[in-house]
């Protein structure tokens, strides 16, 4: 997407863990804004881009070590407003004239407090009271500011802790506003592009307008395939798509045998009945759990699936006449991540289901018409487009379904026990008004049997486990603190509706340690 109509604000990244959080709160604010890692900054991308105003990431690196993370330095001279930090604060410092240190009592971690020194226009709204919140995280310290910078505001262990040379437009703090641990945050980075001049154009309705002309440039009269899982990301690059192309687009929707109750009628219902989208139903239930009969290792299952529906997508898609592109609901995250800091690689966890194979193998042009938006902008997208409620919403599903709600052996019984019971549980949580609140919930069924008495006769059922999350982004996760009443009445309700369990649990594990999901 050309994102060269909006004001531009570029976040040039050494590190940090919580550096999309920086992106997170400035597309609030409807400033549009790109993370791009240290070593890409050239002088000839910061000509291209052509930023409104910077800002320097945190990171892990100390500014004293040897090929330690350096922003080119003709960023100091475009004349823009440069806000560094915490490692931000610390290498502006060190690029223009000030000094870094490492010493015994000077680091700080967690919560601390800054009294302020004089005032400044970056923290208008700050200082209500003698002192603000904010989250440090560092061992080395400023221990001499560049010349031409002012100390606004000091903390225990940061006697520089707010810094700025108003004259240039430089701002410098040792803590991290982006984190909620540092409660007026937001109003920091408010005051920020204020002070650059932003207009706040970053909005889905102007986003929507100018996806749509793109798409249509870039398709012409070519045919487009989406794979449609029904999940909000899919579902709305197929609305925003089809709104520019119509007919162009073809969606197919692979049934895999391992949907939720009633799903797949629920979303061919919607795309094709309600928003008159052409829609390819593979009913291919038969063949993935053929394929998933007797396995019972997480990743084999994966792998099974991940192949299958490659297989089964080239097919459908084989048949649609002229197709030139494939879209794909890629979000900012995805991209960000692609293109990471270190360049070095991660351990897996476990296998992601997408069909990130499918364009060289089909020889396909992509189509990613999410690719700048964060999860939350989907939604509001989504919102834009007229998609219902419902949908938007919508809990997080994995791309290989119950399959990992199952763990151990799959079988189809076991499949049909656990859609009656995530059913009921999602209903009690809407019931309760609880489901807007929560990230993800569901039932995995376990591979044990358990002794129960029912009426006066002996019962050896499933047991299963309730796992219901909070989270921001899904990267960590908190177990959601339901009342023993709720728990009580949702597994006597499961008990008595779903035949097949006798014995649920609660599952009360965050992430870390835990993932999410149990496979």
């Amino acid at each position: 997407m050309d994102s060269t109509h909006h004001d531009r604000l570029l976040i040039i990244d050494f590190g940090s863990q919580v550096t999309q959080l920086i992106a997170r709160r400035l597309r609030e604010l409807n400033v549009y804004c790109e993370i791009h890692p240290f070593q890409n900054v050239t002088d000839a991308f910061l000509t291209e881009f052509a930023p409104k105003a910077v800002i320097f990431s945190g990171g892990p690196a100390s500014v004293m070590d040897e090929g330690s993370p350096r922003p080119p330095e003709s960023v100091f001279g475009l004349g823009v407003p440069i806000l560094g930090i915490c490692y931000g604060q610390q290498v502006m410092m060190q690029c223009l004239g000030g000094k870094v240190e490492r010493g015994h009592g000077t680091a700080e971690f967690g919560r601390a407090y800054v009294t302020p020194e004089s005032k400044l226009s970056l923290l208008e709204g700050w200082f209500l009271t003698d002192k603000e919140q904010v989250w440090m995280s560092h061992g080395d310290h400023v221990s001499e500011i560049a010349p031409g910078f002012e100390v606004y505001g000091t903390s225990p262990n940061a006697p520089f802790a707010i810094t700025a040379d108003v004259a240039r437009n430089f701002y410098a703090v040792q803590f991290h506003p982006e984190v909620h641990h540092t409660p007026n945050g937001a109003k920091l980075y408010e005051n920020f592009v204020r002070l650059a001049g932003f207009s706040g154009d970053w909005t889905m309705g102007a986003y929507r307008e100018q996806a749509i002309a793109t798409i249509k440039e870039r398709v012409g009269d070519k045919q487009v395939i989406c794979a449609l899982s029904g999940g909000v990301d899919s579902s709305v690059a197929a609305a925003l798509i089809h709104e520019a192309v119509g007919d162009q687009l073809t969606c197919v929707f692979v049934d895999h045998g391992l949907l939720r109750l009633n799903e797949a009628e629920e979303v061919v219902t919607m795309f094709r009945d309600h928003m008159n989208l052409k829609v390819i139903h593979a009913q291919e239930q038969e063949l993935f759990l053929g394929e998933l009969d007797g396995v019972s290792d997480p990743e084999t299952k994966r792998k099974i699936i991940g192949k299958l529906f490659i297989d089964v997508f080239q097919k459908y898609a084989d048949q649609i006449e002229g197709a030139a592109f494939l879209a794909q609901g890629t979000l900012y995250p995805d991209v960000i991540e692609s293109v990471s800091f270190s360049g070095g690689p991660s351990v897996t966890i476990k296998s992601h289901h997408n069909v990130g194979g499918l364009p060289e193998k089909m020889g396909l042009r992509l189509v990613e018409p999410l690719r700048e938006l964060f999860k939350d902008e989907v939604r509001a997208l989504g919102r834009e487009l007229g998609l219902p409620a419902s949908f938007i919403g919508r809990h997080p599903f994995p791309g290989p379904g119950l399959a990992i709600r199952c763990p151990g052996e799959i079988t189809r019984d076991k499949l049909e026990i656990l859609r009656k019971a995530d059913a009921v549980y999602i209903d009690q949580i809407r019931k309760h008004g609880l489901y807007d609140e929560i990230w993800q919930a569901f039932v995995a069924i376990l591979p044990v049997r358990t002794v129960g008495v029912m009426g006066d006769g002996r019962t050896y059922d499933f047991a299963c486990a309730l796992r219901a999350v909070t989270s921001v982004d899904g990267m960590t996760a908190d177990y959601y603190p339901f009342s023993h009443e709720f728990l009580g009445e949702t597994a006597t309700r499961i008990i008595n509706e779903v035949q097949g369990i006798n014995r649920v649990t609660y599952d009360i594990t965050s992430k870390p340690p835990g993932t999410i999901e149990w496979e």
